[in-house]
């Protein structure tokens, strides 16, 4: 397991890396960027801002949302997986924006899991982005990474890698910290084929150092 020392010094490097790493999800509001995180659970950010674009031209308010039949809400979305599902959430969680919190996205982790379709990794990213709020979401790049270099272990579920995250690295640094991380897994230590040789963090990397070997036998 890396030290903090060693975590402070990938996180240095992340940024050097990425250093305008941001949510890369288009909205220009709290509610507009509820939905498009909804919507990207096991999709790309980038169908999800093809989608978003004409999707939120034609819906401004929890109140558009649900004065169109259901049907018509999934055929907008039907390019997106799950969308029958991710539908009716939507409209789930627009209903109680307007019954409970007054057509307002609220501020709060507990809140904000009270709506449809909204899991602790979205209202995470909703208090980071929206509210800048300190706050790490562990989506399946920020566990990838953590778990390849060691800041984590391999058995740890995702509420442990979280927890484990804001344990070692400074609260001021979560909301950017979330943001690098996604990036260096997303373009760098990628999924199937990471760029171990070309890493600048393989020397504490227990799973490059093993791909390295490997590639070396």
């Amino acid at each position: 397991m890396l030290t903090k020392k060693q975590i402070n010094e990938c996180l240095c490097v992340m940024e050097d890396m990425f250093p305008n790493a941001e949510c890369e999800l288009t909205h220009s509001n709290p509610f507009e960027l509820v939905i498009a995180v909804l919507l990207s659970a096991q999709c790309t950010d980038v169908l999800v801002n093809k989608v978003t674009k004409d999707l939120f031209n034609k819906y401004k308010t929890p109140e558009d949302y649900l004065a169109v039949p259901l049907e018509e809400l999934q055929a907008d979305i039907r390019s997106i997986g799950l969308n029958r599902t991710k539908a009716k959430n939507i409209q789930k969680l627009c209903h109680s924006l307007l019954s409970d919190f007054e057509g307002i996205v609220p501020h709060t982790r507990e809140e904000l899991m009270t709506l449809a379709g909204v899991g602790r990794k979205t209202a995470n990213v909703v208090l980071s982005v929206a509210f800048n709020e300190p706050a790490i979401a562990v989506d399946t790049h920020v566990e990838r990474v953590s778990k390849r270099l060691a800041i984590c272990r391999w058995k740890d579920s995702v509420l442990e890698v979280e927890e484990t995250l804001m344990k070692k690295v400074p609260k001021e640094a979560w909301g950017a910290t979330h943001h690098r991380m996604i990036f260096f897994g997303r373009y760098h230590c990628k999924a199937r084929n990471p760029e171990c040789p070309q890493c600048p963090l393989l020397n504490l990397c227990r799973e490059g150092k093993k791909r390295m070997k490997k590639l070396t036998q």
